[in-house]
């Protein structure tokens, strides 16, 4: 190969290598989410199915090994602290935060076999590096259920398109309080640990508490913003609320609050976050 044809050769390499640079760079600089993606079986044991490949991106999907009628709970343990989850009961993965920062987390799958008794039916151990300890706050989960083609994505890229974290948190507070009101029928029929309904209450701009808090930290975790939805109690009543980081300093946002369905409180206590 001559000089001449070796040279165009090198700088066409060249330019490709640049281009991937700028587009990776582009793609990290846009705030575009991170969205999970399932590889396969990282982890197994007995009927404990677990994808462990996005763990430092502060994720895992998680599933039984065939399906069975009997109701199945997974524990996350870390450092003392465990968060229980139901999980399905039909063999279909389903997503879990590792939320609890870097160090080494137990899954735990246990099974419903009479009353309140439950056996143990396989145990995953995990250590976990996360890539930013607030990973977990950034992506979708089973409490959190939205994906690329929900409505209130879409709208979030449209509210925050060239505004600062800050400008979008207010665009998103704004977009909350003007567009949605509080479901009463809904409150009075929620049954325990019924999960928030992202799509479903965005399509009717329509929800309880923890409706409307969910919906609002997807809209920021897709703008790259970490958030977290709160559940505990506001003064005596069973509550949801979120906290967002920006720039390191965390704000209080509550929905329901800001659209006048829950009476002024005067304090707000955390149970768990998600």
């Amino acid at each position: 190969m001559s000089r001449r044809i070796w040279q165009i050769f090198l700088l066409a390499v060249l330019m490709t290598v640049l281009f991937f640079c700028a587009t990776v760079s582009a793609y990290a600089d846009s705030g575009t989410a991170l969205w999970p993606v399932q590889i396969g079986v990282s982890n197994s044991s007995g009927k404990l199915l677990v994808d462990a490949n996005g763990a430092s991106n502060g994720y895992f999907f998680a599933a039984v090994s065939g399906s069975t009628s009997h109701r199945l709970k997974l524990r996350v343990v870390k450092d003392g602290t465990t968060l229980t989850y139901d999980l399905n009961t039909n063999a279909a993965f389903e997503l879990f935060p590792l939320q609890l920062g870097d160090g080494y987390y137990e899954i735990v799958l246990y099974e419903n076999v009479s009353g309140k008794k439950y056996s143990q039916e396989g145990s995953v151990g995990l250590y976990v590096t996360l890539s930013r300890p607030d990973a977990a706050f950034l992506v979708p989960s089973q409490y959190l259920n939205y994906t690329q083609a929900s409505e209130c994505i879409a709208m979030a890229d449209k509210l925050c398109a060239g505004k600062s974290e800050k400008e979008a948190f207010d665009a998103i507070c704004k977009f909350m309080k003007t567009s949605f009101v509080y479901d009463f029928i809904k409150a009075i029929n929620i049954k325990a640990g019924q999960l928030p309904d992202i799509d479903g209450s965005y399509a009717k701009k329509m929800g309880v508490c923890q409706d409307l808090s969910a919906i609002m930290v997807a809209m920021l975790r897709t703008q790259g913003i970490p958030s977290r939805l709160i559940i505990g109690y506001a003064d005596s009543q069973y509550h949801a609320w979120t906290m967002t980081t920006i720039n390191g300093q965390d704000s209080f946002f509550d929905p329901t609050a800001a659209i006048a369905a829950i009476s002024q409180v005067k304090d707000y206590s955390m149970e768990r976050y998600y």
